[in-house]
């Protein structure tokens, strides 16, 4: 007998596709931070298709690479007064598929505002001093590549605690506010159930008990997260 009859041919077996990288554009003009924050980024297992030195240079990179999500520095060249804003702005206005989030040194709330004024979903808003923690960095990339919004917890809990005089969110609880606040950072009501030391039930009622303060209308069509995310950042 022919041994070879004996044995199977070998089986080709289709290698499994990897799951791509998440794509990510820097932009900062200083470049030991941004070739440092690259390295960081591409060991977290993140593509770092762009490194860019002003916002100019980062628009032509978005519109050639197409990142899934642009990092860009508040103060950049020339002014190093909002050059970095205006782009995140640019950016979810002409390549609505790529996600921004924008990096300040300072506490400054009237650019958060600015930045979401007009769209919300898949926009960050982060303290640089966060993202000395990559996992920080790593997990708002992954959630406004998603199309959720991610605020600094500073930059929140003085909006919170500081409304404008009629403001609605004047009438949240303070359970409500501190919900609100965590929903604004980008955690999920399993997360904030953590958080909280609290049943996923019970984050459920209070949301929402605080879209029927905030007035947010149920329809398919409107993500109430978001609005109420929005409610936060105008009032």
């Amino acid at each position: 007998m022919d041994m070879t009859d004996s044995f199977d041919e070998p089986r080709q077996v289709a290698a499994r596709p990897a799951t791509p990288a998440v794509r990510v554009a820097l932009a900062d003009d200083m470049m030991l931070i941004r070739s440092g924050l690259a390295r960081l980024l591409e060991d977290a297992g993140i593509a770092v298709v762009a490194e860019c030195a002003d916002a100019d240079e980062l628009m032509r990179a978005v519109a050639l690479e197409s990142p899934d999500v642009a990092i860009i520095d508040i103060r950049m060249p020339p002014t190093h007064t909002d050059e970095g804003l205006v782009a995140a702005q640019q950016i979810r206005r002409l390549h609505p598929d790529t996600a921004v989030i924008v990096l300040s040194q300072y506490v400054e709330a009237p650019y958060a505002r600015r930045l979401m004024s007009d769209q919300t979903e898949g926009c960050g808003y982060l303290l640089k001093e966060r993202v000395s923690d990559i996992a920080v960095l790593v997990d708002a990339i992954r959630r406004v590549r998603e199309g959720e919004c991610v605020i600094d917890p500073t930059i929140v809990r003085q909006l919170v605690r500081r409304p404008k005089a009629g403001s609605p969110l004047s009438r949240l609880s303070e359970r409500e506010a501190e919900i609100l606040s965590l929903m604004a950072e980008g955690l999920t009501n399993s997360a904030i159930a953590g958080r909280l030391h609290l049943s996923e039930k019970t984050i459920e009622a209070n949301i929402a008990a605080l879209f029927r303060t905030l007035e947010v209308p149920l329809s398919p069509d409107v993500n109430r997260r978001v609005v109420a995310v929005v409610t936060l950042l105008t009032s």
